[in-house]
């Protein structure tokens, strides 16, 4: 049971400082002899899955407010178009969305939000940025990675909190793909950290963030903890996300009907209903729409003009229990979205078609002594496990003749350059063609792991740390990746940079001339 005996002034602090919510936020300014106050935005604002005509805007009240969000081509906001989104209630923990259309193509669109309260009172306005796809060849750039607050790794005022996003910020990318672990809901933070080389680690804390996440409450908790980070506000605000989720935004390495270790403290162990939960929290906190995914849930395809489209998977939500990665056939994609992916690829007409796999296709990723967690089962010869379904997949491309493709990944914290060749390979029906690994945000870092000969791997190039687990303090080992194409010549350059900017390794694709 909740008590809601808080004193006004603590209400207000924790309000101003956003970290309200599930009941908490039901409370504000309900309870008697509560004053009503205008709404406000707790968390900031963010953009999601951009398409020629616009975008998804997010944001977040700490009461019952209708969203506005008004959108022009400069920052006077002269020329506004205004669009009104849903009243956010404490049943979406206060979160909520609405898409702005009918924008021009190709264009950098100012946007403002702010909320309407019931009662007529206005929220502050928060401004942000977002392109709209182009429809005509243009330039593009994206960045990529994953892995936030995780290991033990939060919040740390002492460096500033998470710059690894004002570093990607600065590169002005049109889009970022997170590809998962976008919390760490089974990561419980301390205030500070010992670390094996004398230095300490400092975290800010929330009640959150004291225990794994088990409630929703405790799952919603883990996306506003990660909001209150500065950095990582603005960057939402002024770059278009796509997001997709892996295991860590429930509890390490669950798959569907899993059953959490009895050693981890939980007091709720089936990791189906640990999934619903935090299902719910992501779909509330990230800004993507379930109704514009193919099945109402989260793999999609993002058209971002004429040189490239995204396919975003969901590699968690249908994979088998990693103990069953080792048989004739397995599962990590399921049956439709398999079907899905294949056609998506043969019909598109973009010049680049990315992967945007959430779990890498050769690294070896054990759970235990006999499961594996990933793709990979370390076993050679013939496809096997869940190597059977991306088996299909890659023959298909083949068959269908698709050309440039390219995987985007992340997951095992830390970054690498992987090309996949026949030549090498146990299986060979198939084309050659690259997977890029990033990683983590902030989060602890490790690797590298070794590679399942079935695809023919090569790691050409791998940057990891010297220990398991070394911290953010550690730049050069936070990892992001950026992708740019060339409007005119249609080249496509990979950058595996670390938290600094650093280029640490660069690799140029022309595209294939069909």
């Amino acid at each position: 049971m909740v008590d809601f005996a808080m004193s006004r002034r603590t209400l207000l602090r924790a309000s101003a400082l956003g970290l309200l919510t599930g009941p908490a936020l039901a409370a504000c300014g309900d309870g008697p002899g509560l004053v009503r106050a205008r709404p406000s935005l707790t968390h900031g604002i963010a953009v999601g899955d951009p398409r020629s005509d616009g975008a998804l805007i997010w944001a977040r009240s700490d009461r019952p407010a209708t969203l506005v969000v008004e959108t022009a081509a400069t920052e006077k906001f002269s020329d506004v178009r205004r669009f009104t989104g849903p009243l956010l209630t404490p049943a979406s923990d206060g979160t909520g969305r609405v898409r702005v259309n009918g924008l021009p193509a190709g264009q950098l669109v100012h946007y403002r939000v702010r909320l309407e309260g019931e009662d007529g009172a206005a929220s502050e306005t928060l401004s942000g940025v977002f392109r709209t796809a182009p429809t005509a060849p243009a330039d593009i750039s994206l960045v990529w990675s994953g892995d936030v607050a995780g290991q033990g790794f939060g919040i740390n005022p002492d460096v500033g909190g998470m710059k690894v996003f004002a570093t990607m910020a600065a590169r002005d990318p049109h889009l970022f793909l997170h590809s998962g672990d976008v919390i760490y809901a089974d990561n419980a933070l301390k205030e500070s950290v010992a670390l094996p080389d004398g230095r300490v680690w400092r975290n800010i804390t929330a009640d959150a963030k004291n225990q794994p996440a088990e409630t929703l409450d405790q799952f919603r908790g883990n996306y506003a903890y990660n909001l209150t980070d500065e950095n990582y506000r603005r960057f939402n605000a002024s770059v278009a996300q796509i997001v997709q989720w892996d295991d860590h935004e429930t509890t390490n390495n669950w798959s569907p009907g899993g059953t959490v270790a009895a050693d981890k403290g939980y007091t709720e162990r089936n990791m189906d209903t640990l999934a619903t939960r935090s299902w719910q929290a992501f779909h509330e906190w990230m800004p993507l729409e379930p109704r514009e995914a193919v099945d109402g849930r989260l793999y999609r395809r993002i058209s971002y003009g004429p040189l490239l489209d995204v396919f975003v998977l969901d590699m968690r939500a249908y994979k088998d229990a990693n103990t069953a990665n080792t048989g004739p056939q397995g599962q990590v994609l399921g049956a439709a979205q398999t079907a899905w992916l294949i056609d998506g690829l043969k019909q598109s007409t973009a010049t680049w078609k990315i992967v945007a796999a959430d779990l890498p296709i050769g690294v070896v990723v054990p759970d235990g002594k006999t499961a594996f967690e990933g793709v990979a089962n370390a076993a050679p010869g013939a496809p096997s496990g869940r190597e059977s379904e991306i088996a299909r997949v890659l023959s298909a491309i083949k068959a269908n003749k698709v050309r440039d493709v390219v995987w985007l990944t992340a997951d095992v914290h830390y970054t690498a350059a992987h090309h996949y060749s026949p030549a090498r390979a146990n299986f060979t029906d198939f084309d050659e063609f690259w997977e890029f690994v990033s990683g983590p945000l902030n989060a602890g870092a490790f690797g590298p792991n070794p590679l399942d000969p079935t695809f023919g791997p090569e790691a050409v190039f791998v940057h990891a740390p010297p220990a398991p687990n070394t911290s953010p303090l550690d730049l050069e080992y936070q990892h992001f990746g950026e992708v740019r194409i060339d409007g005119g010549t249609g080249e496509l350059t990979v950058d595996l940079c670390d938290a600094t900017g650093k280029v640490l390794f660069s690799k140029q694709l022309p595209p294939s001339r069909k």
